[in-house]
């Protein structure tokens, strides 16, 4: 083929692997990437923000389990996704962001003064991203691209970064053409014995419990969980990342409470549990204040996590062969008790938030999961609404609900749920944000009206940022640079042709039924000031 650049060797390598779909936003250095994808059968989604696009790619990659490619150009624009990057990283989530660089002639940490050049463009991404790799010549890019991919599947998996010098990508390719590549992750399976042990000790529980975060959610292994919680009639809960791992309303599911001292005291009493694709941090761990007594086996695919809060048995597994290999070895244990002992811990839960006079909020959230439909996929950004749905919210099914709350960054909700409607454009999706959450991607309604993405954007308008007001007033006696002066949501929409509705509390539940049964994308604000429940691992 004649007329191809190095933009093409990186657009037929991704296809070459499988990719279907890329984001990105175009920049001087990396036009010669975006030229290449005309002549390519990739999907190109550009978003408005960089940061923005990672998102995009990010739950892209949570809800297919594929790489999803990020297109990006080089320093300012490299930079603006580093956040994104982080909660890909934070949740484990496959992006294979491809930069430009400056030309090959200025690598090296000269300073030639080139337009958006960095003395060292990859060290920005080395303490974020799983793997950094940096072509210099045509010939490395397929191999360079394809161990990148090998590197974003292998479980843990996460984000990775290729860049690609200016004069590399826009030099006519001499190369023939990519075909196909092999880039088959590696499997992390668990050590025999480490598993025979494990089943051994929760055969012999007497009070076994299961924690299953976000690992178990991205292993496809919901199904072995439930096989191995029945079998041993062993009480799981589910971190927030982990939301959907184990069924809500199964007589065993402690549900997603972990921010509730009831829940923490029962896990303590174990004396054997199993956290299953979880580090057991700040937010898994109710603030660091969960101190178990009993025996703890991790399963855990990121070695870095493996019994870096409580010492355990750690296997370094990937969740769905560990699990496999408990069921083939661990015997059943009969427990009619379980069921009981799981109602009353939810029962005092629920008994502790009536206390709290919160119907607003929890009236809100229950007209929000009566209007999604099942297996619909939502998108959480770091709002009070969310922090409610973490534990409070049933999502119907595994990976289906998805927030920002691996590295907190706002404004993931509602450009993450824009990635998820380009993978699936056969369901709706929701987006949940606060208003100062919302303002970090409002570009994102042109996206959305351009691509005609179906996505219903939720917007909970109290005019700043509710959560911050109520931390700086609980421990200051006031608030401080909480307050925003806001847009009207629903006229903003309507400028980009975006219908938008203001609706009420009590008309929330109609309102949202009809966005998300309407094709294309929408917007409601609900102007409402929410509460947090009251913490309980402050004493």
């Amino acid at each position: 083929m004649t007329g191809r650049n190095g933009g093409d060797l990186v657009v037929e390598t991704l296809a070459g692997l499988g990719a279907t779909t890329v984001f990105g936003l175009p920049g001087q250095h990396a036009l010669g990437m975006f030229d290449a994808l005309r002549r390519s059968s990739l999907r190109y989604v550009g978003l408005r923000v960089e940061n923005n696009a990672g998102f995009a790619a990010d739950a892209y990659g949570r809800v297919t389990g594929e790489a999803a490619p990020l297109l990006l150009s080089t320093g300012p624009g490299a930079l603006t996704s580093l956040a994104a990057l982080q909660e890909a990283a934070a949740a484990s989530a496959p992006v294979l962001a491809i930069s430009s660089q400056i030309p090959t002639a200025g690598l090296g940490g000269g300073r030639h003064g080139y337009l958006h050049e960095l003395p060292d463009q990859a060290a920005s991404f080395r303490g974020v991203v799983k793997s950094v790799h940096t072509v210099r010549s045509q010939s490395q890019i397929p191999s360079a691209i394809a161990a990148a991919w090998k590197s974003a599947l292998t479980a843990p998996h996460g984000p990775v970064w290729v860049e690609i010098p200016q004069d590399v990508l826009l030099a006519e390719a001499t190369l023939p053409v990519v075909t196909a590549m092999d880039a088959t992750p590696d499997d992390l399976v668990p050590r025999p014995e480490l598993t025979a042990l494990a089943a051994d000790l929760l055969s012999r529980a007497e009070r076994p419990a299961i924690i299953a975060g976000g690992g178990v959610v991205r292993a496809d292994a919901a199904g072995k969980l439930r096989a191995l919680a029945e079998r041993l009639n062993a009480p799981v809960v589910t971190t927030f990342g982990g939301k959907g791992a184990f069924p809500w309303e199964h007589p065993l599911s402690l549900q997603s409470w972990l921010e509730d001292r009831h829940t923490t005291d029962f896990l303590e009493d174990a004396d054997v549990l199993l956290v299953v694709g979880s580090g057991l941090g700040e937010l898994s761990s109710n603030y660091h204040t969960f101190t178990p007594r009993g025996r703890v086996i991790q399963i855990e695919a990121d070695l870095g996590k493996l019994e870096s809060n409580h010492p355990a048995l750690g296997i370094h597994a990937d969740a769905r062969p560990a699990l496999q290999a408990l069921l083939e070895t661990v015997e059943e244990r009969p427990d009619e008790s379980a069921p009981r002992r799981v109602r009353e811990v939810l029962a005092k839960v629920a008994d502790r938030i009536a206390a709290q006079q919160l119907t607003l909020e929890q009236d809100v959230l229950a007209a929000v999961r009566r209007a999604l439909p099942s297996g619909a996929p939502s998108f959480w950004d770091m709002t009070i609404l969310a922090y409610w749905a973490w534990s409070a919210f049933d999502p119907r099914g595994a990976n289906t609900m998805h927030s920002a709350q691996g590295a907190g960054g706002l404004g993931y909700g509602f450009p993450a749920a824009l990635g998820a409607a380009a993978a699936d454009p056969t369901r709706p999706v929701l987006a949940v944000s606060g208003d100062g959450g919302a303002l970090y991607s409002i570009a994102e309604l042109a996206t959305a009206e351009q691509y005609g993405l179906d996505v219903t954007w939720l917007i909970v308008d109290d005019g700043g940022y509710g959560i911050l007001r109520e931390y700086m007033t609980d421990t200051f006696g006031q608030a401080t640079a909480t307050e925003l002066s806001r847009p009207d949501y629903v006229a903003l929409a309507e400028s980009f042709g975006v219908p938008g509705v203001r609706t009420t509390p009590e008309t929330l539940e109609t309102d949202l039924t009809k966005a998300l049964a309407t094709p294309g994308p929408s917007v409601v604000v609900l102007p409402a000031v929410l509460r947090m429940f009251a913490p309980t691992h402050l004493g």
